[in-house]
């Protein structure tokens, strides 16, 4: 028996195309309750999707979508001709149900577009899982992928868009940008110069933040995805019932070098403001103690969910974040840290190769859930043999894809650090500089933006303290005395 013969008819509906395009084209009203997620490619009539094109693009630039006005646009489209012409639009108004319905028969319409397109995706499946150059888990994230895109917008709606649409949607970012009056168009990190360098967290983007171990890159992400965490906000939407987010946001964190008490620890510490190491001692009082529950009850509802899986797969990530965006919303992704992601080609594989695997399938994702995602990475040893030792992109280890796919690329450097390693002798004219240089570097850090895709590089300084490695704002750091600013613990 031949496989063909066994595939499943596909779920076509005409006469509910033929009803909602005349109730459309009976009263234009009716376009304005239909759900926004209906494109013209929902529809299975290639003839019917370019008119339900025609429809949207005349409801948009505020004309009227009657017969006659449109017939025009037709003039050389033989499906028109097939149909009958004028006549068939004139035939599909007299046989319009109550414009009430037409909602009905547009979730009708997409119901179907998804399932067919549900067979699409699960004959692609069979047909590509016999394929040996992708191990079972890729087949599995991919197919995923296709099922996730599907579930929240429509595979339709995706693809390949005309210019008329691109420019729509960059001409919304630019009015959003506008009438945020200067204000921040991404989410915000509540690093006042570092947001003002970057604009925010961008959708879409990919950011690398990279430094060498204890510079305190760890604790920069950690500091970010809590703050954007804790400010989350959102509103319901009336008429979908679909909570859409107004500030903040929700943060899935990938820690595969820490557990996720660790990471707690280190927040609920500083929020209560207690010394991290005087808890992992059991040298705290009472009082402290108290405030730690109190910090405890404050944060325990803040969408911040940690994933430690350590040693994870790209595939599995990937797959992992998917399902939680589906489950919980999701707003923004912090990795930590990119070399610790394997792949299925990680045993004898080039790591170079592998790495570039990972971040284009990093960028991807970002791409696919429209959120920005901060990955971590180190730096190569060739840093501590330069006098300057500054990070710059070419110390990235396996630096080439990953300054390719990045659409920003951060560096975090500490002066203080390397100075207060390399005291001359006491009584010396070095000694005295050694301490003039300390002064000024002391309680500081340096964010370096070595390559940002939408805007300008350069430095960006924050306040630090060495004690308890919190990273904050320098103009302002002065005004939050120790447990009224949120600090966070350097790399482990």
């Amino acid at each position: 028996m031949d496989p063909r013969d066994s595939q499943p008819a596909l779920p076509v509906n005409i006469e509910a195309e033929q009803s909602l395009l005349g109730a459309l084209l009976y009263d234009n009203a009716v376009f304005e309750r239909l759900p926004e997620k209906l494109r013209g490619a929902h529809f299975y009539e290639p003839f019917h999707q370019r008119l339900f094109d025609a429809i949207t693009a005349a409801a948009a630039g505020g004309r009227s979508a009657d017969p006659t006005l449109l017939a025009d646009n037709f003039a050389s489209d033989p499906g028109f001709t097939d149909f009958g012409g004028l006549a068939y639009l004139y035939r599909l108004v007299d046989a319009a149900p109550p414009p009430s319905r037409a909602p009905e028969y547009a979730r009708a319409v997409y119901d179907l577009a998804v399932r067919r397109d549900l067979i699409r995706i699960g004959g692609e499946i069979v047909a590509e899982a016999a394929d040996p150059a992708m191990s079972a888990e890729e087949h599995v994230s991919k197919a995923e992928g296709a099922l996730f895109g599907l579930a929240e917008a429509g595979e339709q709606a995706k693809g390949v868009a005309t210019f008329a649409e691109a420019l729509d949607g960059a001409l919304a970012q630019a009015e959003a940008a506008y009438k945020r009056d200067g204000q921040l168009t991404g989410l915000a990190t509540d690093l006042s110069d570092l947001d003002q360098k970057l604009g925010g967290l961008h959708p879409s983007d990919l950011l690398i933040l990279a430094g060498r171990p204890s510079m305190g890159k760890t604790a920069l992400a950690t500091n970010i995805a809590f703050n954007v965490a804790r400010s989350y906000k959102a509103v319901v939407d009336p008429e979908t019932q679909e909570r859409r987010t107004v500030a903040g946001g929700r943060v899935f964190f990938g820690s595969l070098e820490m557990s996720k008490e660790q990471l707690a620890l280190r927040i609920v510490s500083d929020r209560a403001g207690v010394s991290n190491d005087k808890i992992r001692k059991g040298l705290i009082n009472e009082t402290e103690f108290r405030r730690l529950k109190d910090a405890q009850a404050e944060l325990r509802d803040i969408p911040l969910h940690i994933d430690e899986t350590g040693g994870i797969n790209i595939a599995r990530l990937c797959a992992k974040a998917r399902r939680h965006a589906r489950k919980h919303g999701l707003d923004l992704i912090v990795v930590d840290y990119l070399q610790l992601i394997t792949t299925d080609h990680s045993k004898g594989g080039n790591r170079v190769q592998e790495v570039s695997q990972i971040t284009g399938a990093l960028k991807a994702l970002a791409k696919e859930l429209n959120v920005p995602i901060i990955a971590l990475s180190q730096l190569s040893r060739q840093v501590e043999s330069r006098d300057d030792k500054r990070p710059m992109l070419s110390d990235l280890r396996e630096s080439g894809s990953i300054e390719q796919d990045a659409d920003c690329v951060m560096f975090v450097y500490r002066e203080e650090y390397y100075l207060s390693r390399s005291e001359p002798k006491e009584g010396t004219d070095a000694h005295m500089k050694w301490i003039e240089a300390l002064d000024q570097c002391r309680n500081q850090a340096e964010v370096i933006v070595g390559k940002q895709r939408h805007g300008p590089i350069g430095t960006v300084r924050l306040s630090f303290d060495s004690d308890t490695t919190r990273f904050g704002n320098l103009a302002r750091e002065q005004d939050y005395p120790r447990g009224e600013r949120f600090s966070f613990g350097g790399d482990a």
